[in-house]
């Protein structure tokens, strides 16, 4: 309907480019894309094997061979990377972790199993003990329940190699232990690994959302009420976070993370803003876990309210989102 001008009325209209579907995907700032999204996989030892995870609906723990049949499936959609996390029995963890850098161990026969069935596929795995230790910390504890950082870095220098010689891609230090990107650089470097990739969690906070992740992979009973706050970041700490990103870009990071993800969106914008670097964020479990509850009980639009989280990441200024939503989301980018 024509209307005749009305001098209340500016020249321009803000909303004339909001009138249409067509009008607003022409002139969207931020665009969601399947190269965005990593897959991450909880992994179990076995064939055929599969477990739900009650407090991460819709999400399961697979054996190798069914981890493969679903990495395919998300490379038939697009996405270009998962990420690997393995359930460790309780026979194999120690107090030092030293499973970790079994060559026999889960991760390590899930990486080389995953590679010769998809070798364009990128191959994600996590550096950190937690998933090994019996007291569910991420690096080596002494008898005063310190976590030694120093002794910690060698463990995990360890499972580094350990992963590059099964065929890793991007190795993914999730601990938070000072100096650790140097020496798994280093010692990368000195075993011929030059082109395996280094993707730092670079901003990892001490954050109450990982709990449905501790449950996937067995450390939080493990923990019990134990804190990871003497080497995770503090929730109130922000230009830390820039300190800690450049220390790791320096020692031979290629890429950085942010976890979590919507609850630090200002520390994604920071991190890019300051550094222009590759980077990445975790939607983590506990993340998932509210919208995917919500979504069940009806609470919300589940479709929509992980979309517009995707948009947020990428708004913010996310090169890639690890998400547990990566295949219902590659899916709804395809439709």
């Amino acid at each position: 309907m024509r209307h005749s001008s009305d001098s209340r009325f500016p020249a321009t209209r803000m909303r004339r480019l909001r009138t249409h579907e067509f009008i607003r995907r022409m002139v969207r700032e931020t665009q969601i894309s399947v190269s965005d999204l990593i897959c991450p996989m909880f992994i179990l030892d076995g064939d055929n094997q599969r477990e739900p995870i009650a407090s991460m609906p819709g999400v399961e723990r697979l054996s190798i061979d069914l981890a493969i049949e679903r990495a395919r499936r998300l490379y038939d959609l697009g996405v270009p990377a998962v990420a690997l996390f393995p359930v460790t029995p309780d026979a194999r963890k120690s107090a030092d972790g030293r499973e970790a850098y079994n060559p026999d161990a889960i991760a390590q026969r899930a990486i080389a199993r995953m590679k010769d069935a998809l070798p364009e596929l990128g191959v994600i795995t996590d550096v950190a003990l937690d998933p090994f230790t019996t007291h569910g910390h991420d690096g080596v504890m002494n008898d005063h329940g310190e976590i030694l950082n120093d002794a910690s870095v060698d463990v995990l220098v360890r499972q580094a190699l350990s992963q590059a010689r099964a065929g890793v891609d991007i190795i993914a230090p999730s601990d938070m232990m000072d100096g650790r990107i140097g020496a798994i650089r280093t010692a990368l470097e000195s075993e011929g690994f030059y082109n395996v990739k280094i993707l730092a969690y670079s901003a990892k906070y001490a954050s109450a959302f990982y709990g449905p992740f501790r449950d996937a992979v067995g450390s939080g009973a493990k923990l019990g009420k134990g804190s990871k706050k003497t080497y995770q970041m503090d929730a109130g700490n922000s230009t830390e976070a820039l300190h800690e990103v450049a220390l790791d870009l320096a020692e031979g990071a290629d890429m950085v993370m942010v976890k979590p993800g919507m609850p630090y969106l200002d520390i994604v914008q920071r991190v890019k803003a300051e550094f222009g670097r590759p980077t990445f964020v975790y939607q983590v479990s506990g993340e998932y876990a509210m919208l995917k509850a919500a979504g069940q009980a009806g609470w919300l639009d589940e479709r929509a309210v992980a979309l517009e989280a995707m948009q947020s990441f990428k708004r913010a200024g996310a090169d890639g989102i690890l998400t547990y939503f990566a295949e219902a989301v590659a899916t709804w980018l395809a439709e």
